[in-house]
């Protein structure tokens, strides 16, 4: 029989986000792309590798030359989203992620801090926790826990946290759910978001988080909100709205143990507890951007990195690196030619058993 204090432990309400999916939560792989499609990529592949300088117009005191964070952004799955987005126009591709490469400078985007963010989170308006059945992170909104007067910084709590999803996003993920609970609060009832707002919500998302949204799962729609997705509805666009779902079951979209039980009919056990769940999620998106980083700077430094490699997903780089190896060069002999080693494992026809061996048994594979 279990003692009371574990009784009550396993009880209690979680307050920390989720680390990864369910075992069935699976990604739905991508459809191959044509040898047309391999084509265009490859070209833009060419141009983004050729990116030396960032202009930015709005701010022209932070334009200056490409950074190692701008490089590894530089994804092969960023730059696939970019030409899906402008229907596989190379051109237009690469000026959009010069665009989007501006604005991430211009709107001081990496430089939010969670300190900066806090006093908007505090209410826990926005909570990111849980999967859906594709493994897409879900991010709650709730306008019912509005805590603040509208400023720039509400915006910039919208995309901080945006950013936080793309940390946690599990290998083979490309896209989140948005949650949205619209039941009013009994102490804040004026929830309602400008116009100007909300177009300049909708622009940043299209133009600079393409194909990120899997879907948008809504409920206690009021008929006052009703009348706002109709204002902003010409702004949308059609396949956009195909991924809005208004009041549905949505246990068919997120299992239930990973579903919040507050008026979503899920599972999850979930409370806001600031103190608890800001530095918890802080803690496990910075862990794993610098793991990202980390992997990304053993591999090369490749603009047109695999975001399946950075996250985890494989162990070898879209140059064919192995993370392993280049681990054990680093092990073994501190400074050591990342090439020379993948080239005697490759001689060697090593198995992963060896590779994931022993130090003193991976020290002397690099030494051989």
């Amino acid at each position: 029989m279990a003692a009371p204090d574990e009784k009550t432990t396993s009880a209690a309400p979680r307050k920390t986000p989720l680390a990864a999916p369910t075992p069935e939560s699976k990604p739905v792989p991508g459809p191959e792309l044509t040898e047309e499609q391999k084509t265009k990529y490859s070209a833009l592949l060419d141009k983004a590798k050729a990116f030396t300088d960032i202009t930015c117009d709005q701010e022209k005191d932070k334009s200056g030359p490409l950074t190692d964070r701008e490089r590894a952004w530089l994804t092969r799955e960023c730059l696939l989203r970019y030409l899906r987005a402008t229907k596989w126009s190379v051109d237009e591709s690469a000026k959009r992620l010069l665009s989007t490469l501006a604005w991430r400078r211009e709107y001081g985007l990496d430089d939010f801090t969670p300190e900066y963010i806090s006093p908007e989170q505090e209410s826990g308006k926005q909570i990111i926790a849980g999967f859906d059945r594709q493994g897409r992170p879900c991010q709650y909104l709730n306008p019912g826990r509005q805590n603040t007067d509208a400023s720039a910084r509400q915006i910039h709590h919208l995309f901080y946290m945006v950013e936080r999803v793309t940390d946690v996003m599990p290998p083979g993920v490309e896209m989140l759910s948005l949650m949205i609970n619209f039941k009013p609060s009994k102490h804040r009832q004026n929830t309602s978001v400008p116009l100007g707002t909300a177009r300049e919500v909708l622009h940043i998302l299209q133009n600079h988080y393409p194909e990120r949204l899997g879907k948008a799962l809504i409920i206690n729609v009021p008929w006052i909100v009703w009348g706002f997705f109709k204002l902003v509805t010409p702004f949308i666009d059609p396949v956009t709205r195909e991924k809005l779902k208004f009041n549905e079951d949505m246990k068919q979209y997120v299992p239930p143990e990973q579903l919040w039980s507050a008026d979503w009919g899920g599972d999850m056990d979930f409370e806001y507890e600031h103190g608890v769940y800001w530095p918890a999620l802080n803690d496990m998106c910075r862990e794993r951007r610098e793991e990202k980083l980390s992997r990304w700077t053993a591999a090369g430094k490749e603009i047109g990195e695999s975001e399946v490699y950075l996250a985890g997903g494989t162990d070898v780089s879209v140059a064919g690196r192995t993370y392993e190896a280049t681990a054990v060069a680093s092990e073994a002999n501190g400074d050591v030619d990342v090439d020379a080693v993948q080239e005697k494992l490759a001689e060697a026809k090593l198995d992963g058993a060896v590779v994931g061996g022993t130090k003193a048994e991976r020290a002397a594979v690099s030494a051989a």
